[in-house]
């Protein structure tokens, strides 16, 4: 699981790679814009809405209190707001089988309300239940680890980001994502968990959406630019 949980080994004090080109992002003119576009803040129903501003609206949320420890059929067509889809078999084992059974005893020792720059380093630790469910998912189940983390991004949208092609090739490939994320949330004091709750009052947005998930969306509209092709 390099991509996501292995120990970054940055020296202290040294600003990480994955909050450098956020504050990048997040500098521009055009963030708050973005985000309100992509919510359809302001806008007439169907003016183009980005289906991905439902992700984590649709039925009320894969973290509310009667669901948030199991997946249920919103959650998987909550997934495809965001382009991809879960395969058939996997799905029905998510809802009726042993997939389903072994992720929700993960899910209940993985928080529910704790952010992310809040999060003790080892709730997204390797071998930390997250880090169980992820790696059931992707490696024994074989989603791909976008799918993997998008699902999971659905049931703990506070604690655990979408990271997807777009975002690894815009921020990075870091030998652990979720772990430098981390870090760059608390630098500085939180400066860069401020900078996103600020964006989300600035664009109109419900406290719903959590810091992470403008994060996303902000670099998803801010990238890739015209003609360019994401890895």
């Amino acid at each position: 699981m390099t991509d996501l949980v292995a120990d970054p080994g940055f020296p202290a004090g040294t600003p990480s790679v994955v909050g450098q080109r956020l504050h990048a992002v997040l500098d521009e003119d055009r963030v708050v814009e973005d985000l309100r576009r992509y919510f359809g803040i302001g806008l007439p129903p169907g003016a183009g809405v980005f289906t991905g501003g439902r992700f984590e609206h649709f039925a009320g949320g894969g973290d509310r209190r009667q669901v948030a420890n199991r997946f249920t059929a919103e959650d998987l067509i909550a997934v495809q707001t965001l382009s991809v889809t879960v395969p058939a078999s996997v799905s029905l084992d998510l809802l009726e089988g042993s997939l389903g059974a072994q992720l929700s005893h993960l899910l209940r020792a993985i928080p529910v309300d704790t952010d992310l720059s809040d999060a003790d380093a080892s709730v997204v630790a390797d071998g930390s239940p997250a880090h169980q469910a992820w790696c059931l998912l992707e490696n024994q189940y074989k989603v791909g680890w976008v799918i993997a983390g998008k699902l999971l991004a659905r049931k703990r949208p506070r604690l655990l980001p979408v990271y997807d092609r777009v975002v690894r090739c815009a921020l990075g490939r870091p030998p652990s994502f979720w772990t430098e994320l981390r870090t760059a949330l608390r630098e500085n004091d939180g400066a860069l968990h401020h900078r996103l709750l600020d964006l989300r009052q600035s664009a109109g947005l419900p406290n719903s959406v959590s810091p992470l998930r403008i994060a996303d969306v902000a670099v998803w509209m801010a990238h890739p630019a015209p003609g360019h092709r994401c890895p």
